[in-house]
């Protein structure tokens, strides 16, 4: 089923998810009975068809038929291999894929060697930082105190051309792998140098703690200001975020994160004792950022500064986040004054006023249309042509529902248009692509099987306390195989929900059937006793149709027959 990965790690997964909370955290649900329902994620619709189950851990779409566990929805939603989805659930509760079947770019010793040169290098540069004099001087101008650059493990590349080649290029073959970690470079004739000198070090760390790259800022004028370590097998600067791993250390799920754009803010935020701060690694806000993002809190407040390129930056932040919009988790944006960056606001006027500004910022609707307002002249002859080329491409990447209509609710009234104009300006743009429906229930009659299927799949637990699979060995109805490995996970699982046993038998051949059958209504039946009632008195059919069958091959041999048994 998972490859390297324990079942009984992916068991403790499931039973610890709360499907309400994971699901909730991108799609607005209210509360059904026992159940929460809203609009479906995974196609268009106005009346909610899309239910989650807590109790059975288990959510499906009457509509388009999507349907499966925790780990399922983060497979569908965000795009994820069973692996990586495994890997996003386990960082969302705070937990560690044992380390012997991490994800695929850490399997055992493959880049057991890159992790080994970026940790030696690092002790080199912390240590070059404690010898100069000059880099440390830099760092308190900066305002950063020691416990920060520790709690950070700053560091210093030495000036010279060859600090970390002559000291860990020992061999042509290490000189090489320094080449694959990014720490050197060679240029075209084949000479070999340090990549950063004279800068500030700033180790980047991936979920597990391990240094992945660095980052260098240049003590006085020069360019790049910023300077990353390159792609290599296991850094991508778009699946990373700095201080996250430092920010995950503090106890709880962190109910804000304020993502801003450089490393020294971070660092000045958190010593003022603004806690969950992180930054991207010289590129734009990426898909795999908010996918992170929106699985480890509540609230995503995206800072910039008030400048233009702050602005800028903030516009494309906002292009990225607006399908992850609508959710329970809040996406805000806040432009800082113009002349300040988080650095220089928060040791110029302190923590709170900071708080304060920040529990002040706008949501992505607002900053949305704020924008807009601002790059398209709604009253301008020419408005019409740049609101399509602008405005469109934006919306049409908004998901559908509550959060989309509040958002173009918003737009109508700050283009001043009745809802019918509006409506019209609209209509050109091409429909969303709709999923297409895969019905599970065929309004076929079930056989007994298929029905004792579908009970056990519903009802785990009741059929954990039915007799053994063993006394429909002899049954050879169709489905009576499958029947038998669904009551055998069910046992062996013993008080399990709907969805653990569903992940249980995810290597099973018949998966993709089982999944429907779980997605399906069960059958009429409401609680576990009934249930359980159901399950005795239909298992004790099929096995009397077992002896039957036992029978006639007993006839057929000449032996004598077992006799039927009342239930």
């Amino acid at each position: 089923m998972s490859g390297r990965i324990p079942q009984a790690f992916i068991d403790e997964l499931i039973a610890r998810a709360d499907i309400a909370e994971i699901v909730g955290a991108r799609v607005a649900l209210k509360k059904a009975g026992s159940n929460l329902k809203g609009l479906c994620p995974f196609h268009a619709e106005k009346t909610p068809s899309f239910t989650v189950s807590p109790t059975k851990g288990f959510y499906h779409c009457f509509g388009c038929g999507q349907h499966g566990s925790a780990i399922g929805f983060l497979m569908a939603y965000d795009n994820l291999s069973f692996p990586e989805a495994v890997e996003a659930l386990a960082e969302m509760l705070g937990m560690e894929v044992p380390r012997a079947v991490a994800a695929a770019d850490e399997r055992r010793g493959e880049h057991d060697e890159l992790y080994a040169l970026l940790r030696e290098a690092d002790q080199i540069y912390r240590a070059a930082l404690r010898d100069s004099a000059q880099a440390v001087a830099y760092l308190k101008q900066r305002g950063i105190d020691g416990p920060t650059a520790g709690r950070f493990a700053m560091g210093y590349a030495p000036p010279a051309w060859d600090t970390i080649l002559n000291a860990l290029g020992t061999s042509d073959a290490r000189a090489a792998q320094l080449l694959e970690a990014g720490l050197v470079v060679s240029n075209e004739s084949g000479r070999r140098y340090d990549r950063f000198r004279d800068r500030i070090m700033f180790p980047i760390r991936n979920t597990r703690g391990q240094i992945i790259g660095f980052g260098g800022r240049v003590l006085d004028a020069g360019e790049p200001k910023y300077l990353n370590s390159p792609e290599t097998p296991i850094f991508r600067k778009g699946q990373e975020l700095y201080g996250l791993y430092e920010a995950r250390k503090n106890p709880g799920k962190p109910k804000e994160i304020i993502v801003v754009e450089g490393y020294l803010d971070v660092a000045s935020l958190v010593q003022f004792g603004v806690e969950n701060v992180v930054a991207t690694l010289g590129t734009a806000m990426t898909n795999d950022n908010l996918k992170r993002l929106t699985r480890l809190t509540e609230r995503v407040v995206f800072c910039f500064d008030g400048d233009r390129a702050g602005r800028a930056a903030a516009w494309r932040a906002m292009e990225a986040a607006l399908p992850y919009g609508g959710g329970t988790v809040e996406l805000k944006f806040l432009l800082l004054p113009d002349g300040d960056d988080p650095d220089t606001f928060v040791r110029s006027r302190g923590a709170d006023a900071f708080r304060a500004l920040a529990a002040g910022a706008v949501s992505l609707p607002e900053f949305l249309v704020e924008e807009l307002n601002r790059r398209v002249d709604f009253g301008n002859a020419g408005g019409r042509a740049r609101f399509d080329a602008v405005a469109k491409p934006l919306l049409r990447r908004l998901p559908h529902g509550s959060y989309r209509e509040t958002t173009l609710e918003l737009l109508r009234g700050v283009m001043g248009l009745s809802r019918d104009v509006f409506v019209q300006l609209l209509e050109d743009a091409p429909p969303p692509v709709v999923a297409k429906a895969s019905h599970a229930a065929t309004g076929k009659r079930k056989t007994v099987v298929q029905k004792v299927i579908n009970l056990a799949l519903h009802y785990p637990r009741a059929a954990a306390r039915v007799a053994g699979s063993e006394q429909l060995a002899a049954l050879n109805q169709p489905g009576s195989d499958v029947l038998r490995r669904v009551l055998d996970t069910a046992a062996t699982l013993g008080d399990a929900s709907a969805a653990l046993l569903l992940e249980n038998l995810r290597d099973d051949p018949d998966f993709e059937h089982l999944e429907r059958i779980g997605a399906e209504q069960p059958l009429g039946i409401d609680d576990e006793d009934a249930a359980l009632s159901e399950l005795k008195a239909s298992l004790e059919n099929l096995r009397q149709d077992a002896v039957e069958a036992a029978n006639v091959e007993r006839i057929r041999a000449g032996r004598p027959l077992e006799p039927r048994r009342d239930p």
